[in-house]
């Protein structure tokens, strides 16, 4: 559970008993469906992160909504774009494992987070991830609903590939910027988890050895060795 969620049900139930005293109890209700609301809300399950070499993963639970090609500073990046409704977890993770090489918040509007246009205009923050000579950057990014973006790394902090680094409240978006090249596996409408869904592989992804076995002996056989 993410601390804010009790702090919201402790307000709220505090709430539902003043009114439950005042008014009788069918006015304490709601408060107290707000306050079981909030404490499902801010969630926050434990993943099973993928070891596997270059693998990214899902900074975030949601609906991949869609996959483009951009320029982000004169350079071709694939973008994966995911939709979190308000049913789905909120806790962001890192996507890879390196050194937090840049942090930059940037205030904004409110628009619905399934619209384009969000991605350029919405209050957002964009964190760069640099690990081996490679970049993933990811942008956590303010929706209709939500109205605060957290993030808990600085510059030069190490992450690790699927840990926790902050929360948007209310409803949102997360989009990860892959290398152009970045073997991709998902597609437009695929539902992923954060920390536990591979979303792309960064670089070449080693062939399986019996594959590698098998081309091996066509080879030596076509040369006649």
């Amino acid at each position: 559970m993410v601390p804010d969620g009790y702090y919201y049900a402790l307000a709220l139930a505090g709430a539902a008993v003043l009114l439950g005293w005042l008014a009788g109890p069918v006015w304490a209700l709601p408060a107290c469906l707000l306050a079981v609301f909030f404490l499902w809300f801010f969630r926050d399950p434990e993943r099973v992160i993928s070891d596997s070499a270059g693998a990214v993963v899902s900074p975030a639970d949601g609906k991949v909504t869609d996959v483009s090609s951009i320029l982000m500073n004169g350079i071709a990046r694939t973008r994966i774009s995911i939709f979190l409704s308000v049913f789905d977890v909120h806790v962001n993770r890192s996507p890879t494992a390196g050194v937090i090489k840049d942090v930059r918040y940037q205030k904004g509007k409110f628009l619905n987070a399934m619209n384009p246009a969000s991605a350029e205009h919405n209050e957002q923050n964009t964190v760069t991830v640099e690990a081996d000579g490679q970049t993933v950057a990811f942008k956590q990014i303010a929706g209709l609903l939500a109205r605060r973006i957290v993030f808990t790394k600085r510059v030069g902090d190490p992450v690790m590939r699927g840990e926790r680094v902050g929360l948007i409240k209310f409803g949102s978006r997360v989009d990860v910027l892959l290398d152009a090249s970045a073997n991709l596996h998902i597609k437009v409408g695929d539902r992923v988890k954060g920390g536990s869904s591979v979303l792309a592989y960064l670089g070449r992804v080693p062939e399986p050895l019996t594959t590698v076995g098998q081309n091996r002996l066509v080879k030596e056989f076509c040369d006649g060795s």
